[in-house]
C-alpha cells in the first residue's frame, strides 16, 4: 500500500566545535527533531544554523530534505541505525521519491511553498560526522543526494504535514540528473539548468567549470602542426 507523501520529522541544529569538521573545525550537521516543527523563512528554519555559510544555507539551500526510504536503504548497507536527521537534513520525508524531483518542482507543505533547487554535494565534514570510510565516494556513486529547497511562501512546517507537488516544470531535468551532469561535466545539461528563469547561481558555476574542463581537454589533445 502506498504511503501518502508527508513530512515525517522536522530537524534543526546549532553550530558546534569539532576537530573532524574540516578547516573550520565547526559544523551544524547535528540536527535534532523538533516535535512541534518549525517556521520556514527565506533563509531556512527558525532555530537552525549553518557553520560554513559559504557552502551551506542561503536562499537556494534554505531547507534540506532527505527521504526516510533512502535512510532505510543506508541503514541496511551500513549495518547501523540512522535516525531522522542523521544526514543533517531539516526535513525527513516519506512517500515522495526525491530521486525523481525536477529542478524547479514546487511542493505545498501546509502553508509553506517549497521549490527544489539543488542536490547535496557531500564533503569531508559529512564523512567525519558519520565516521564511515570512503563515505563521500559512496554517497556520490549512489546518487541519493536529497534535495535543497527554496522557501517561496513562508509558514510553519510540522511533522505529519502532507507534501503535494503543485508544479513540475516540463524541462524534465531532475535534481539527480543535474548532480550527475556536474560530476561528469555534461555541459549541455548544466547550461540548460543555468539558463532556467531564476535558476540558482550554482548551476551556472558548475556549467563554467564544465566548459573550462572541456576547453582544457580539447587543448591538451591537439597535435602541434608541422612547419
Amino acid at each position: 500500500m502506498d504511503i501518502e507523501a508527508h513530512i515525517l520529522s522536522v530537524q534543526t541544529g546549532r553550530a558546534f566545535d569539532a576537530g573532524w569538521a574540516g578547516r573550520m573545525k565547526r559544523t551544524a550537521i547535528d540536527k535534532t527533531p523538533r516535535e512541534g516543527g518549525a517556521r520556514a523563512g527565506p533563509l531556512g528554519l527558525d532555530g537552525d544554523e549553518q557553520a560554513d555559510t559559504e557552502h551551506h544555507g542561503g536562499r537556494d539551500k534554505a531547507v534540506y530534505a532527505y527521504a526516510r526510504e533512502d535512510l532505510d536503504l543506508w541503514e541496511s548497507r551500513l549495518g547501523r541505525t540512522l535516525g531522522n536527521g542523521s544526514f543533517g537534513e531539516n526535513l525527513t520525508t516519506i512517500g515522495i521519491d526525491l530521486l525523481t524531483s525536477v529542478v524547479g518542482e514546487r511542493w505545498r507543505v501546509g502553508p509553506v511553498l517549497l521549490e527544489a533547487a539543488l542536490p547535496r554535494t557531500p564533503c569531508g565534514v559529512f564523512q567525519g560526522w558519520l565516521q564511515e570510510r570512503q563515505w563521500v565516494r559512496r554517497f556520490i556513486e549512489e546518487g541519493r543526494t536529497g534535495v535543497y529547497l527554496r522557501v517561496l511562501e513562508q509558514g510553519h512546517i510540522a511533522p505529519g504535514a502532507p507534501v503535494t507537488v503543485e508544479h513540475r516544470p516540463d524541462h524534465g531535468i531532475t535534481v539527480l540528473a543535474g548532480f550527475r551532469a556536474g560530476r561528469v561535466g555534461d555541459l549541455d545539461t548544466l547550461r540548460r539548468l543555468a539558463e532556467l528563469p531564476g535558476a540558482p547561481e550554482e548551476w551556472g558555476v558548475w556549467a563554467e567549470r564544465a566548459a573550462t574542463r572541456a576547453q582544457n581537454l580539447s587543448g591538451s589533445s591537439k597535435t602541434p602542426g608541422r612547419t
